[in-house]
């Protein structure tokens, strides 16, 4: 699975970026996952899943998956 997915995954709901980080990271520990990824990756990923139009923000600043048809 890729970071992309797994962020997605996570996102149900509008959250801040900062709360999504800490869900997605307590996953990968508990996943026990050999593969750890810093807040720099993660950022990356959520900027490529932004410019990809697959999520976007609310009039709060938090973020959501956006709706794609």
């Amino acid at each position: 699975m890729t970071i992309g997915s797994e962020i997605l995954e996570e996102l149900r709901e509008p959250t801040s970026v900062s709360a999504l980080w800490e869900r997605y990271n307590a996953r990968q520990r508990s996943a026990a996952k050999s593969r750890r990824i810093t807040f720099d990756w993660f950022s990356l990923a959520l900027a490529a899943l932004y410019a990809m139009r697959l999520v976007d923000t609310s009039d709060s600043g938090y973020i959501r998956r956006a709706h794609v048809s």
